[in-house]
């Protein structure tokens, strides 16, 4: 109930032509005092008085965004009568010019956006910006993923391990280093992550029964194994019919150094090795394709590859 004192203010606030169009406009969008002042060409003084006076009867809401504040239309029982006002008004030459003007204000923001990324374009991979990484966008994706039973090979700084672990039913995390297995399983309990299983093993041995998993992922880990041939079987081993297996490692190169600083036992694979290991061993759809350039040199290219188990 708005009562007879805040029906006649209410009135009062409808018996205003600019109010009327503010109104008119804010049931449309949200939009700023200087957005307003746009599109009536009235000053910022009249705008903030009207503004001012339709909030105090209850007519509009605020809100910070910044430095600015925006104006809506505020929800409540006086929202009805200021409705059959402008219904009773009808469309008016007053009404369609500001709507015109609406029009052209989101033509302006509409460009603005489009110079801005026309004018980052070349360089918009390289540049800062807030919340575009890898892992976030990494993240997103996963949630795509289905739902299902994980293996993990050579977990690594285990990020994968535990992003996998917030989509999967269950991930078995296998590693040759229980120091490793250690400091990621702490990892995951300060997390309230209690869906992985952490085993210690080799690549080319796994501790698992056949057909126990639905998804086999080896991150930058085939190329620690003496015989990539039989990591991959033992993967192909331990998935389900229909399982998948994923692939990520690097494009064969020259740098010897990460035999003795990083343990890798290959210089990388070439797609044509990667994509023959996967078909022999028995898997189908083979995929594989150049998915990163590291910035840094000396500019190592990851591979991904992918298979289905038959």
């Amino acid at each position: 109930m708005i009562g007879l004192t805040g029906t006649s203010r209410l009135l009062k606030a409808l018996a205003d032509e600019t109010r009327l169009r503010i109104l008119h406009l804010l049931a449309r969008e949200e939009l700023s005092g200087t957005d307003l002042m746009e599109i009536l060409n009235v000053g910022q003084s009249r705008i903030s008085t009207h503004l001012t006076l339709l909030k105090e009867v209850g007519l509009v809401s605020d809100r910070r965004v910044g430095r600015r504040t925006h104006h809506s239309i505020a929800p409540g029982p006086a929202a009805g009568l200021w409705e059959t006002a402008l219904a009773a008004g009808g469309p008016t030459p007053e009404f369609e010019a500001d709507l015109a003007g609406l029009d052209a204000l989101r033509g302006r923001r509409q460009e603005a956006r489009r110079a801005y990324f026309d004018r980052v374009a070349a360089h918009f991979g390289e540049v800062l910006l807030p919340g575009r990484t890898w892992e976030g966008l990494a993240r997103a994706l996963l949630q795509l993923a289905p739902r299902g039973r994980y293996l993990d090979v050579g977990i690594g700084d285990g990020l994968l391990t535990l992003m996998l672990a917030e989509v999967a039913e269950t991930v078995s995390a296998v590693d040759i280093s229980p120091e490793m297995l250690t400091q990621l399983e702490r990892r995951a309990r300060e997390r309230g992550i209690e869906n992985v299983e952490w085993i210690e093993g080799e690549l080319e041995d796994l501790p698992l029964p056949d057909a126990s998993h639905d998804c086999a992922v080896l991150s930058q880990a085939l190329h620690h194994a003496a015989r990539p041939e039989r990591a991959v079987a033992e993967a192909w081993r331990v998935l389900a019919p229909g399982g998948r297996i994923l692939v990520l490692d690097l494009l064969a190169h020259t740098e010897e150094w990460v035999r003795d600083k990083h343990q890798h036992a290959h210089l990388g694979f070439t797609e044509a090795a990667l994509a023959d290991i996967l078909t022999s061993t028995g898997f189908a759809d083979v995929r594989v394709q150049r998915a990163a350039r590291d910035p840094q040199p000396p500019h190592f290219m990851t591979l991904v590859a992918t298979g289905t188990r038959t």
